[in-house]
């Protein structure tokens, strides 16, 4: 029997009763970087590499730490070739919830119980091939196979958003999100050449290309952006000012820069809470740390890794600016470094109010976090300090199609977790209200958070 079962991960009776309860719902997807392109139109994976390796720098991250040479990566190798190094990679990661992942993916859509090993590559290679150059498999295809409600692209502001409009009838909801980091990002060099491409050379006309992409991107169904926050930005300043001086040529301090920075995320701010948008700042990565391989491969291809700055002043310095003037949207906050979670668990109570409710969130274990213990730290933490039946769950951040076995991964955690928490006594045996809970978590609160 393989040991992806129906009790996997599950290690009591009232886990698994809470599991049957959840297992079927659909998911909601609010947070993922597929390509919108890709879905309208029906994109047809080559073969097994295409579809499990490319673009997936966590695997390739493993594959480097196995011995694997970067030309078996991301470089020119046979496909065939590059997934059995992958296979062979793929057997030493016990602990790593890529082990799990990959299973659960061959299981759920390709119907392949067996562990992947050397020996058995090209038996699996050939399998998902096979299935792969069937019409069921292109990229619509999969999506219809996952159970999938609504999915969240990542949008630049300036995106035409074509692609969406292509799926206005596609039965699954394929909505944008607006990330304007690249608005905001007034310290790198693809800020000048950004507002090139966009036309806008003043503070003013700044102001009003985001007041403008905001409410085309509503009109194309966006209920949620994105901000991905190295630090969390709070200054005061005269950011119009900050604005004129680096266009002259002048380098900016960082109370400048993060004036600037400031101002923009309140100006979107005060769009979202016109629209009823939730805003997620995801904080805390330290990117492109490898000069030589983001020389030579640009980014997001795994050389990233978490910071360690202290978040918690300027973030309740940020979010009390929003709330003193009426602005604070719907909030999602993440942290990369676990040592913030009970950071931001408290920060939560600051800001919540009786309209919304769960209005602050703690979002999902991100990124490195996306794991069993991950998980289990950020909803325990939450749980400890704030009011876990609120959460809105699980989301994928991921660039595969196949990747939607993790909701059913974490909805497998988080059924165990409450379930070890009634086994112990330290909750009774209510399933009315147990399975208000788990519901809540796995699909209705952000079904009613983001009023899909």
């Amino acid at each position: 029997m393989s040991f992806i079962n129906d009790n996997f991960m599950l290690k009591n009776e009232t886990a698994k009763k809470l599991y049957d309860m959840v297992k079927d719902l659909p998911i909601i997807d609010y947070h993922c970087h597929l390509n919108p392109k890709m879905i309208a139109e029906n994109y047809q994976f080559r073969n097994a590499f295409d579809l499990f390796l490319g673009g997936d720098h966590y695997k390739w991250r493993q594959m480097r730490t196995n011995g694997v040479t970067e030309d078996f990566v991301t470089g020119d190798k046979d496909e065939f070739e590059k997934f059995k190094k992958f296979a062979e990679t793929l057997p030493l990661l016990i602990g790593n919830p890529l082990y799990h992942w990959t299973h659960l993916e061959l299981k759920r859509y390709f119907g392949i119980d067996e562990v992947l090993t050397p020996d058995n590559a090209k038996e699996v290679w050939d399998k998902v091939n096979e299935c792969l150059a069937k019409e069921e498999f292109r990229a619509q295809g999969l999506i219809k196979r996952s159970n999938v409600e609504v999915i969240c692209t990542t949008d630049d502001p300036a995106d035409s958003l074509e692609y969406h409009e292509k799926l206005a009838d596609f039965p699954v909801k394929i909505l944008p999100t607006m990330r304007p980091d690249k608005l905001m990002n007034i310290d790198q060099l693809t800020f000048k050449p950004y507002l090139e491409q966009i036309g806008v050379s003043t503070y003013a006309e700044i102001e009003k290309f985001i007041i403008d992409r905001i409410k085309f991107f509503n009109d194309h169904g966006c209920r949620l952006s994105d901000h991905a926050l190295e630090y969390v930005p709070y200054a005061e300043g005269d950011p119009e000012q900050a604005f004129n001086k680096f266009m002259s040529g002048k380098p900016l301090d960082k109370a400048e820069i993060d004036a600037y920075k400031c101002s923009i995320l309140k100006i979107c701010a005060k769009e979202y809470v016109k629209y009823g948008w939730a805003m997620q700042l995801h904080i805390g990565a330290l990117r492109n740390n490898n000069s030589k391989m983001y020389d030579r491969l640009g980014p997001d291809v795994g050389f990233d890794s978490i910071n360690d700055l202290c978040i918690a002043e300027n973030l309740a310095k940020f979010l009390n600016s929003l709330e003193k003037d009426n602005v604070l949207p719907k909030t999602i906050l993440y942290t990369l470094n676990p040592k913030d979670n009970y950071v931001l668990a408290t920060m939560l109570g600051n800001f919540q109010n009786g309209d919304i409710p769960g209005k602050i969130q703690f979002g999902s274990g991100w990124w490195f976090n996306d794991q069993r213990d991950g998980m289990l730290d950020q909803m325990r933490s939450l749980a400890n300090l704030g009011m876990i039946a609120r959460f809105v769950g699980m989301l994928t951040d991921s660039r595969s199609f196949v990747s939607y076995t993790r909701h059913e991964y974490f909805r497998r955690i988080m059924c165990n977790l409450i379930g070890e928490w009634v086994e112990d006594g330290e909750y009774p045996d209510d399933f009315n209200y147990l399975e208000k809970i788990v519901k809540g978590i796995a699909y209705e609160n952000a079904k009613n958070y983001f009023k899909f």
